[in-house]
């Protein structure tokens, strides 16, 4: 299980006994992601998996009750859950969710609960990945080592670190994704005015992420004054706005296509500012459900023009790797390593006076 392609040191490097069974869980604002998972040696094997509609559950737990039906009793949760997590608790950035450890121990019963960041998790499931689960963008310089980043545009926009410490890297969670989002041109301009009317602080969750997607497509038809193609309409009547924006850009839906060209151009320049500050010579990865999934309308020379539009740090980001990570289970494979390597109970630590 772990490919040594990214090695990742985890908080407590001592599993936990053989034949322990650990839940792990990706939950996000579209779908809650379960899985049952055994290890042996180092291979870790999923027994049974099953993905949930969020939006249809009163809470996680409801969720959790439903995957143990029928299912001995498991030792351990680790839970990836898309929001900031503080203090053992967690409330959902795009879904009315709130979790806690001690709660739900006590609702399912089980002995030890974690909690983390998704993409934290994300960050730790890098360990799972062999070379066919990542594509190469940029080849930057893999000699040169250092922290690595994850940006990850999905229903919204995941970001987290990878601190390296000589040896091996250490995740760490970031809500960067909610920071404001930063204009370069005209059109960016007009865009930023129309989601300010809307929202007030405008993030780059906005617009590099699945609900950003649509928010660039209904833009771009206001901005450009054009009448909405009616197969689009219906197509976006269906459910999925997102998916249906993807859509008309592999069907020849011209402001569909525009919308990836922008979402593409934020993307890059996201992920720039992101390995910037994080000062990623160590890598970026690109994760989430989007990129992945339209790789066939992605404009390779187009994110590149704009992730190395940096000034004077040019020559720096030429030499970060960048990689697409294709595999969607990366953050549950995550969570459920950390359930298998994370944190046991230990004595508290002696304090200095």
């Amino acid at each position: 299980m772990f490919r040594e392609i990214v090695s990742i040191a985890f908080p407590n490097f001592t599993k936990i006994k053989e034949n322990t069974t650990v839940i792990a869980a990706d939950v996000g604002g579209t779908k809650t992601h379960l899985a049952l998972f055994k290890m042996t040696g180092k291979e870790l094997s999923l027994i049974e998996e099953y993905k949930y509609d969020s939006q249809k559950y009163p809470s996680f737990g409801r969720i959790v009750k439903d995957f143990l039906k029928g299912k001995p009793h498991v030792d351990r949760l680790s839970i990836g859950f898309a929001g900031p997590v503080l203090d053992n608790s967690a409330k959902a950035t795009n879904l009315a969710w709130m979790i806690d450890t001690l709660h739900l121990k006590e609702e399912l019963n089980i002995d030890d609960v974690h909690i983390l960041n998704d993409l934290e998790a994300t960050a730790y499931g890098l360990a799972a990945l062999g070379k066919n689960d990542l594509i190469a963008l940029e080849k930057g310089n893999p000699e040169r080592k250092g922290n690595a980043a994850i940006i990850a545009p999905g229903t919204g926009l995941g970001e987290a670190g990878l601190f390296w410490d000589g040896k091996q890297f250490h995740p760490f969670a970031t809500e960067g994704g909610h920071t404001d989002f930063g204009t370069r041109k005209e059109i960016d301009i007009e865009l930023f005015k129309y989601l300010r009317k809307k929202y007030g602080h405008v993030s780059w969750e906005r617009v590099v992420s699945g609900m950003g997607i649509f928010e660039l497509y209904n833009f771009l038809l206001q901005y450009k004054n054009v009448k909405e193609l009616d197969w689009m309409e219906a197509k976006i009547a269906q459910g999925d706005p997102a998916a249906a924006v993807s859509f008309g850009a592999k069907n020849g839906c011209p402001i569909s296509e525009e919308t990836f060209q922008l979402f593409w151009r934020y993307l890059a320049e996201e992920s720039a500012n992101l390995a910037l500050k994080l000062k990623a010579t160590g890598g970026l990865f690109i994760a989430g459900g989007i990129a992945p999934k339209n790789l066939d309308v992605f404009n390779q020379q187009l994110f590149q023009r704009y992730f190395y539009e940096a000034g004077r740090l040019r020559p720096m980001l030429q030499e970060v790797p960048v990689h697409i990570v294709l595999n969607e289970n990366t953050a549950l494979f995550g969570a459920a390593l950390y359930g298998f390597y994370g944190p046991v109970k230990k004595k508290e630590p002696a304090t200095f006076r």
